[in-house]
């Protein structure tokens, strides 16, 4: 078992086979939280260029139940599917980062709120939770010990970009991951663009 800087700890590990191709999963712990993160290595991210890299935040209600009124679990398979056309990446899944950080229940409350006219920032700011409390430490951990100081990421966050940097991450491209619009999605993709200043182009001849 390896300890990370950040007290992240690898903790397993196996190959994976999904229906996108052929991974290796590492699994790690997080003691100061007891959180469990996973790794799904594509291939030998430590030739050629930087790996394509998705870091990719828990969420039930995507990820599992193909819920239409956020992006991510069409995100999540867009990656997989990324990584493996490019040959060589890295998916780290992150639990605790259900609903941005602020839990499954509390997630499912702001929805409501949400239901009700609110977007989805003031949505949680009513609920007297922040915005977006969620933490990247662990991602930087387990790049380092995957031997992965930089990378090529797959994200439209400014926020995820500029958190593993501070932990000591070199982003040498930020490269979008763009998902279709649809009636369900389209308010919290226009409140991720117009409030936490995600880079979302296809909204352009939307809005």
């Amino acid at each position: 078992m390896t300890e990370l800087a950040g007290f992240t700890r690898r903790a397993a590990e196996t190959r994976l086979p999904t229906r996108y191709g052929d991974f290796n999963a590492v699994g790690y712990q997080d003691p100061t939280s007891a959180h469990e993160h996973m790794a799904l290595v594509y291939g030998d991210v430590k030739k050629g260029r930087d790996p394509l890299t998705r870091v990719h935040s828990e969420c039930l209600t995507g990820d599992v139940f193909a819920s239409t009124r956020c992006e991510c679990g069409d995100q999540l398979a867009a990656a997989m599917k990324a990584i493996v056309a490019e040959g060589a990446g890295i998916l780290i899944y992150l639990q605790g980062h259900e609903g941005r950080g602020i839990g499954l229940l509390a997630k499912l409350k702001a929805m409501r709120l949400q239901e009700e006219g609110l977007d989805t920032v003031d949505a949680n700011v009513a609920l007297g939770l922040p915005v977006d409390c969620r933490d990247y430490q662990a991602a930087a951990d387990i790049l380092q010990d995957l031997g992965v100081p930089a990378v090529r990421l797959l994200s439209n966050n400014p926020d995820k970009v500029e958190s593993l940097k501070r932990y000591g991450i070199s982003i040498s491209e930020q490269v979008p991951l763009l998902i279709e619009v649809n009636d369900e999605n389209l308010p919290y993709l226009k409140a991720k663009r117009e409030r936490l200043d995600h880079h979302l182009p296809q909204l352009d001849d939307i809005l």
